[in-house]
């Protein structure tokens, strides 16, 4: 059995946390309540999340989407849930999948709760098995499953816009710089020779390109091996470069999958803080939403709390009137959607702009290379004469 941490308050009305185990946080909160503790927030406990399936990676987004698909079409046909599992466990061709089907389905058979089995697998996201704990609650396992692959949909979605969106200005860059590099490295030297035995004062374009030319014949390798290095250690560790003009097209985009995770979540029935909490790690920013979380917990509406961290006033007011209606899940669909549609509007355009931009950028570093090699040849000829 997994363990939970836990707060709360006592009977004598003192804060109180810790952990416990139990098949499930509901069964978790039913125990605590039996001892008379008010819960107030209870989680799996981070030491044990990894255990003996520390091993085992946290499948990618793909995975989570053909799992919930495959699993909800299963189920839907009628298929109970160990006979479901057993048939994605025999067609899993992926190294990492299979493993996981494989344990999924011991465990399941060996009388486990799914959404206890996905949680102790470490393979999938904690937003996944909260709502299949609450599908299977409610009885409504399909739907949900189909929810969150729907959700995974979008997140992925919206990283490959950020990525086709980048793809052209880092190709043009990279070739840009490959050419460069070729002409500093390889063309000017040989040049630079020529103009050294002219023994003239040279135009400044010329000197300039021959100091950098003599940079990269310096240090050019040990320059090479420090963005190496930098380059691994963004891999290792998640790191990414944040350029100003994505800015405002990456924080719609992280606020649409945010609300409409949250959607989601409410919708499954998790409570709204600690949904704000689950969807947190889907933000940059995530400190905001974890002090939203505490506000609303505190008391304070979530409309309120939203203002207090910061979000503008357009989001807080669609909040507010979802919020007052009844309507809070509903609300935050439509907000998603529409910092999806502003930021997809400001992708469109960047990549209009880019092209030109780059090629411009291109032309201008190989004129001035051009114009430094030529103007000393120019005035070469003119002394001839």
């Amino acid at each position: 059995m997994p363990y939970f941490t836990y707060s709360g308050y006592d009977a004598k009305g003192k804060s109180t946390k810790g952990t416990i185990e139990a098949g499930s946080s509901i069964q978790a909160v039913d125990r605590l309540t039996e001892r008379g503790i008010t819960v107030v927030d209870v989680k799996v406990a981070e030491e044990k999340k990894g255990g003996k399936n520390s091993k085992i990676k946290m499948l990618p987004l793909e995975m989570h989407i053909f799992f919930c698909r495959s699993l909800a079409s299963y189920l839907k046909s009628g298929l109970p849930l160990a006979d479901s599992l057993k048939i994605m466990s025999k067609q899993a061709r992926d190294k990492n999948m299979k493993p996981v089907m494989e344990k999924l389905l011991s465990e399941v058979e060996g009388g486990r709760k799914f959404h206890t089995a996905l949680a102790e697998s470490g393979a999938f996201r904690e937003s996944l098995w909260r709502v299949a704990e609450s599908g299977e609650q409610s009885g409504t396992l399909i739907s949900v499953l189909n929810e969150a692959a729907d959700e995974f949909k979008l997140e992925d979605d919206l990283k490959r816009k950020i990525r086709g969106a980048m793809t052209y200005p880092i190709v043009m860059a990279v070739v840009g710089i490959g050419v460069v590099s070729f002409m500093l490295t390889y063309v000017v030297p040989k040049i630079s020779e020529l103009f050294e035995d002219m023994h003239q004062t040279l135009p400044l374009p010329t000197r300039i390109l021959i100091a950098m030319s003599d940079f990269l014949g310096s240090y050019g390798l040990w320059l090479l091996l420090v963005l190496a290095i930098i380059f691994i250690w963004m891999k290792r560790t998640g790191k990414s470069i944040n350029m100003p003009f994505m800015k405002g097209i990456r924080d719609n985009l992280n606020l649409a999958l945010v609300m409409s995770h949250i959607s989601t979540l409410l919708k499954s029935g998790i409570p709204l803080v600690q949904a704000l909490r689950m969807a947190s790690s889907m933000d940059v920013y995530k400190q905001r939403w974890l002090d939203a979380a505490e506000m609303v917990k505190a008391g304070h509406r979530f409309d309120r709390a939203l203002e207090k961290i910061g979000m503008q006033e357009d989001t807080v007011a669609v909040v507010r009137v979802g919020e007052m209606g009844g309507e809070l899940a509903e609300a935050l669909t439509n907000v998603s959607e529409q910092c999806r549609e502003v930021a997809q509007s400001r992708m469109e355009k960047l990549s209009t702009l880019m092209e030109p931009i780059m090629v411009l950028a291109l032309g201008f570093s190989v004129g001035f290379i051009v114009l430094a090699i030529l103007t000393p040849v120019f005035d070469l000829a003119g002394i001839v004469r």
